[in-house]
Parts: C-alpha cells; sequence; structure tokens
C-alpha cells in the first residue's frame, strides 16, 4: 500500500494548518451535498471528523511546541546578557589589578589583558589583540626597543629560551627594560590548561636589595680585615693573577717582609724571592713546588712545607686555592713545638732503652714465674691426689657412727663434720680443675656427645638439691649432637646448675638449648636475685662470692671460675645475662654435629698449637661481647699468646698508636657496633701497620662475607669459634704461610 501525506511537512505551521483547514471544509462541502443513502458519503464524513480531532491535536502540539522555543529564546537572551555582563565585570577586574594581566586559552590563544599588560613596551602594545598566539607574544616582546637583553643574549635566543620555560607549569623570571628598571614575569597553568601571566614591577626591589647588599659586603670587607688582624697565623690572599689583595700584619712580621713591600697589587714571586733571602726551604723540591703551584691555572689543591732560618725558627707554611682562581697561604711559627718534639724524641729513645731493660727484667721475672706456676701446679695435683683419699676415709669413718649415735646432739655435731668434710673435698676437687685448667700438658677427649646422655645424669642428682630447697627444677631434653669433651662438658653444665640452685631462693631452675644455625646453645635460667652490670665480671674470679653473708657450705666461689677456664681452653663462648630482681641466664655455645654421631678416634690432640708457647705472638684481639672476649683471651693466653684487648675500633688503633707495637696476627669481629665492620678496621690497620695475617670473627654465614673476606685473603672463622681451627690459623703464621 501507497501511503501520501495530505500536508508537506516542511511548510510553516501556518501553512499547514491552512491546508488542513481548507481539507476539512471540502469535506464538509462533500457530506453536505452527498447522497444520504450512499454509504460513500458517511464514511467521507468519519474521514472528515477524524482528520479534524487530529487537526486539532497538531494545532495543539504547534502551540506548545512554539511557546517552548519562545521560553529558551528569552533564557538563551538572558543567559547571553548575563555572560556578558559576567565578561564585562572580569574585564573591569584585571583592570583594576595593579599587575599587567593576561589570559591565555589552552590553545595558547590570548583570551583578554588589561591595559598594564606590557605597558612597559610601548612599541608593541598597540599589537596585543585577542586570538594573539603565545608565540607572536613572545616574538614581539623579544624584539621590543626596551627589552635590555643581557651581554651576548640575542632576540632570538632569547625567545627560543622564553618559549622553552612555557611548558613549565610555574615559570617565574625578571625582565630588564629602560635605564634600570626591572619587570618580574610570573606565568601559571589554569585547570583548563590555559595559562595567567602577571606583570610586576619590582625595581625598587631590586634596587633596594642591592644597596643591602652593597652594604653587606662594605660590612664583610671590615669583619674580613678584623678577622684577620686577630689571627695568630700570618696570611696572605692573592687572585687570580698572582696579585696580592689582602694580608694582615702578622705575615710580615713571620716572613720578615719589609712594610713597603706588602701593598694591594705586589706580585706573588716578588715576595717570594724576598722570603727566599731570608728562609730555608725544607728537604725537597718544596721551592719549585711551591712556585709551580701559585703559577698554577684554574683550581688549585693545598700545599704545605716548612721555612727555616738562622737561630733554628721554623715555620708551617701551608697554602689552599680558591673558587674564583686565587690562592692564599697561611704560616704559622712551630719552632716550639719542633723543639719540643725534639726532646720528647730523645726522652722516647731513653724510655725505650728503660724500656727494653725492664722487659729483660720481666722476661726473667715471667720465667720464674711460670716455672713457679709449673711447680704450683704439680704441687697441686699431688697434694689434691693424697689429700683426698683420707678426707674419702673420714667420711666413710663418720657416716658408720652416725649409723650408731641416737642422741641428736651428738648427730647434730657428725653432719656438721661430715658437711665440713665435703666442703674441703669440693675445694680439692675445684682446685684440681683449676690446676688441670691451667696446665699447658692438659688434652682434651674431643668428640660427638650427645647432649641427652648429659641432662639424664645431671637430673637425679639435681633434682636432690633442688627439691631440698623447695624449688622447682625443669630440664628440656634434646636430641642434637655436639663435639667436646663430655667430662668437661658436664662439670660446665653441674657447676651452672649448681650456681643457680644454691643462689635461689623460690622459684625455679631452666635447663635448656636452642639452636641457631650451626650452634648449640646450653642456657641455664634461675629465677634468683639477678647480678648487676658491675659484678659481672668479678663473679669469674676465684673465691669471688657476692653473698658475703654465705658460709663455705654454699659455695667456695670456684665454680664460675672453673666454667670461664674449661669454656676458654675447649673453645665454647660462655655468655651472661641478668637483671637485679628478675634473675640470671648463663649461657655456652657449642658446635653441632648433624646426622648419627660419626666414628673418630677417642682422643684428641692438644688444644693448642705445638710449640706456640716459645714463639711469643702478640695478637690484637678486637671484640665488642666482653665474655666472649674474656674467654678467647683466657685461651690464647693458656697457649703462651700475647693478647692486646680491644672494644671498638678506634680504640684498637689508639691502643696500637700509643703502645708503638705491630702485632703478629689479628682477630676482629666482623659487627664491632662502632660504625666501622671488621674488614673496613683491617683495611684502615693496613694502612697504617702493612699487611699482617687477619682473621674475622663473626657468627655471619652468609655468602656476602665469604666472598667479601676471600677477596681480602683473610680468614673467617665462624662463631662459636673452633679452637682447632683457631690453632691451625696459628700454625700457618708460625710456619710462614698465609692463613686462610
Amino acid at each position: 500500500m501507497v501511503t501520501s501525506s495530505l500536508i508537506n511537512p516542511q511548510d510553516s505551521l501556518s501553512r499547514q494548518n491552512e491546508k488542513l483547514l481548507r481539507i476539512a471544509d471540502v469535506l464538509m462541502r462533500n457530506v453536505e451535498h452527498g447522497t444520504a443513502q450512499s454509504g460513500e458519503a458517511y464514511a467521507q464524513f468519519e474521514r472528515a471528523a477524524l482528520l479534524e480531532d487530529r487537526v486539532r491535536e497538531r494545532t495543539l502540539e504547534l502551540e506548545r511546541t512554539l511557546n517552548l522555543l519562545h521560553e529558551s529564546n528569552a533564557q538563551l537572551g538572558r543567559a547571553r546578557d548575563e555572560t556578558e555582563a559576567a565578561r564585562r565585570n572580569l574585564a573591569d577586574a584585571i583592570e583594576t589589578v595593579s599587575e599587567g594581566f593576561a589570559l591565555f586559552d589552552g590553545d595558547d590563544l590570548l583570551v583578554m589583558s588589561n591595559s598594564r599588560f606590557c605597558r612597559d613596551f610601548r612599541d608593541k602594545v598597540k599589537d596585543l589583540r585577542p586570538g594573539l598566539p603565545f608565540n607572536s607574544y613572545v616574538e614581539l616582546v623579544s624584539r621590543s626597543r626596551h627589552l635590555a637583553l643581557p651581554e651576548g643574549i640575542s632576540p632570538e635566543s632569547w625567545a627560543e629560551d622564553r618559549i622553552r620555560k612555557h611548558t613549565d607549569r610555574r615559570v617565574m623570571f625578571n625582565v630588564r627594560h629602560g635605564p634600570d628598571r626591572w619587570l618580574q614575569v610570573s606565568e601559571h597553568r589554569t585547570a583548563n590548561g590555559g595559562t595567567v601571566i602577571l606583570q610586576t614591577d619590582v625595581t625598587d626591589i631590586i634596587r633596594l636589595e642591592r644597596q643591602e647588599r652593597l652594604k653587606l659586603k662594605d660590612k664583610q670587607t671590615r669583619m674580613i680585615r678584623a678577622t684577620l688582624d686577630h689571627l695568630d697565623h700570618g696570611v696572605c690572599i692573592f687572585d687570580e693573577n698572582a696579585r696580592l689583595v689582602a694580608w694582615n700584619e702578622k705575615i710580615g712580621t713571620l716572613l720578615n717582609l719589609p712594610v713597603r713591600r706588602l701593598h694591594l697589587g705586589a706580585s706573588f714571586s716578588g715576595l717570594l724571592e724576598l722570603v727566599d733571602q731570608t728562609f730555608a726551604f725544607g728537604e725537597g723540591r718544596s721551592r719549585e713546588r711551591f712556585r709551580q703551584w701559585a703559577s698554577r691555572q684554574g683550581l688549585r689543591g693545598t700545599i704545605s712545607f716548612e721555612l727555616t732560618r738562622d737561630g733554628g725558627v721554623v715555620l708551617q707554611v701551608f697554602g689552599r686555592g680558591m673558587p674564583d682562581g686565587g690562592f692564599l697561604f697561611s704560616c704559622m711559627d712551630v719552632t716550639a713545638e719542633r723543639e719540643a718534639a725534639r726532646r720528647l724524641t730523645q726522652v722516647n729513645e731513653m724510655l725505650e732503652a728503660r724500656v727494653m731493660e725492664r722487659t729483660l727484667e720481666l722476661e726473667d721475672a715471667l720465667s720464674a714465674a711460670e716455672r713457679a706456676n709449673a711447680s704450683k701446679t704439680r704441687f697441686v695435683a699431688a697434694a689434691s691426689h693424697d689429700l683426698l683419699q683420707p678426707l674419702s676415709a673420714a667420711k666413710l669413718f663418720v657416716s658408720s657412727l652416725a649409723d650408731r649415735c641416737t642422741d641428736p646432739a651428738d648427730r647434730m655435731v657428725l653432719d656438721k663434720t661430715e658437711s665440713a668434710l665435703t666442703s674441703a673435698e669440693q675445694l680439692i676437687d675445684a682446685l684440681l680443675d683449676i690446676s688441670k685448667l691451667e696446665s699447658d700438658r692438659l688434652t682434651f677427649d674431643i668428640r660427638p656427645v650427645a647432649l641427652r646422655e648429659i641432662f639424664v645424669r645431671l637430673r637425679d642428682e639435681m633434682e636432690v638439691l633442688a627439691a631440698r630447697k623447695g624449688l622447682k627444677l625443669r630440664i628440656i631434653d634434646s636430641n642434637l649432637v655436639v663435639e667436646t669433651d663430655p667430662s668437661y662438658l658436664r662439670r660446665v653444665v653441674q657447676n651452672l646448675m649448681a650456681n643457680a640452685i644454691r643462689y635461689t631462693d623460690s622459684g625455679r631452675v631452666l635447663v635448656g638449648v636452642r639452636r641457631r644455625g650451626g650452634t648449640a646453645r646450653i642456657e641455664v635460667w634461675d629465677t634468683g636475685p639477678g647480678i648487676a652490670e658491675d659484678d659481672q665480671s668479678a663473679i669469674f674470679e676465684e673465691f669471688k662470692r657476692l653473698d658475703t653473708r654465705a658460709s663455705t657450705n654454699d659455695g667456695l666461689g670456684l665454680g664460675l671460675a672453673i666454667v670461664e677456664r674449661a669454656c676458654a681452653r675447649l673453645g665454647h663462648p660462655l655468655g651472661l645475662w641478668s637483671e637485679p630482681g628478675r634473675g640470671s641466664c648463663f649461657m655456652v655455645s657449642l658446635p653441632v654435629l648433624g646426622g648419627a654421631l660419626p666414628t673418630r678416634p677417642a682422643t684428641q690432640g692438644p688444644a693448642r698449637p705445638q710449640g706456640l708457647a716459645q714463639a711469643g705472638l702478640i695478637v690484637l684481639l678486637v671484640e665488642n661481647d666482653p665474655q666472649l672476649r674474656r674467654a678467647m683471651s683466657v685461651l690464647m693466653e693458656s697457649w703462651g699468646v700475647n693478647v692486646i684487648e680491644a672494644e671498638h675500633a678506634d680504640g684498637a688503633i689508639e691502643l696500637l698508636l700509643d703502645l708503638e707495637i705491630t702485632p703478629d696476627a689479628l682477630l676482629l669481629d666482623y659487627q664491632l657496633g662502632s660504625g666501622m665492620s671488621g674488614t673496613q678496621l683491617f683495611g684502615e690497620i693496613t694502612t697504617r701497620f702493612g699487611r699482617l695475617p687477619c682473621a674475622i670473627v663473626s657468627a655471619d654465614r652468609s655468602s656476602t662475607l665469604r666472598e667479601a673476606c676471600a677477596a681480602l685473603n683473610i680468614d673467617l672463622l665462624n662463631k662459636p669459634v673452633d679452637r682447632h681451627r683457631l690453632g691451625r690459623f696459628f700454625d700457618a703464621i708460625l710456619h710462614g704461610g698465609a692463613p686462610g
């Protein structure tokens, strides 16, 4: 079906209404003149009525549309009026700004500006109009005859630099225009990518700053002059052409220069000739080096030498270059210092002779003391063996007598007698242990030891002592296998546990093992009174007890001394943590063996390098842990090694300088805690004293430290320190090998 429209949609509303009314009129006339019985006429009438309703609806819609269009046009007109008013207000506002103002849009086209913008470039103001590109604006300003460009800067290069600055989000710079006038230009980006430019006259500010700068410069000149005149040193300052620009009176007095020769512009070479007539330069080519240094172009370094003249006067001269190409040199009278140094040298030589005499005497005394000590050790060992037998017999007699004694008073006497005999026996055992530990002939049975076996044997013995005092004793079993002497390890742990039980009045004692890498650390904790930090070193001394009220039955003060010596000889680091009022913890570190117990010989050789006692090696030990440092020192001194102890790097270097001794070997902790590592300290000592055999002691097992030590060709001894590896390190030194 093909449909066609009765009206043209492109006609205006009035034309469409006219056509519809005409159509309706024709249809009405056809209906009025048609035959009433005709069905076709009636149908036409119905269509005409329907068309009339549609025309009426369309007319109403068109009227509403026209009303909306008229309202939109009215709103658009009001908006246009408001925009124009806002634009006029903005223009009025920027016109009131005391600075030059310009706004460029996101396409870098000028939107508006006030009358003060570029007012100082009068020959180009007329070309500033809305729509002007930013590059054209820069080109106009660069060609203005009022723009004062710096020397050597062309308008083209200035324009290129200005456009380059435009790429930054915020720009601020000064522009000179006219005779001594300045304009500050600041450029800011807007949120929509536009640019706001402000031009501020800063002439008064720059002139004021210039005046203040001149005042400050004049004040600084006076201060420099006053400073130079009050210096104890003689000072001369020369410019880049080696001409004198400043000096003080002291320089003329020290160098014996005539006053007339010290004047502004005096040449350096002329003054040098005068100095050469009176003074003699130090050894070497000091004079030529000084002249070459002064004539050098550009930045100079530093130079130092001495001048001497008849009468023994000595001057120390120091020269330094300055950033502007000039230089200065100063001198001071060091005659008294040199004379004191000469006398000190003489005194040192005399003292060295006396020290040599005393050293020989001390060596003789040391030999006698060593012989006496060896004799004492043999005597103690023999006497202990002979005394223990009658004491044991006496204890048996007392025990048998106690079984037959019924009188409580007599039984009390017998109990005290048995206690006294037990104390004497313990004292002899302790003395015998110390005697053995101090003997150079002592050998250890070093082999794999299961810690469980040590703990099982001690549990039954110590639980009785703890229960007698009402303490709770807990021993945590361990499956670890360590490398040590089982008998001495048992004695060490036994003494530590007995010490903890003895000095703990209430609470508990805990024994356990912590594993850290290849180290097993046996820890004995107690809830006793604790030990003050000042007393933590003293408790390891023989017959030293902090509780002065304790009787001999409470300990003889030898247990911890035996522990320390045994740990030192075995190479097991001994540690202590304690806090008064909270308790204490003694720690012994041992090397761990993995897997099943390997088959090893029953005995180990001597715990020290053979023949080392006669070598008399001097070793510098730097270790910040006082307990470990003490343990290692005791071990090495038992081998006959002379140990120089230091806690940190600075103290080690100062100690070597004070003693004026170069050690045979270095044992340096890696983490010294003083801002310098062990490897850095090795480099510092090498710089000062030359390369020495060195071993780094550290618990750090990282590849980084191993590679660093390998690069330096020095040994790395992991904590806990293996005494056998330490012995091999000393053996290599004795036989002239390179440790590592």
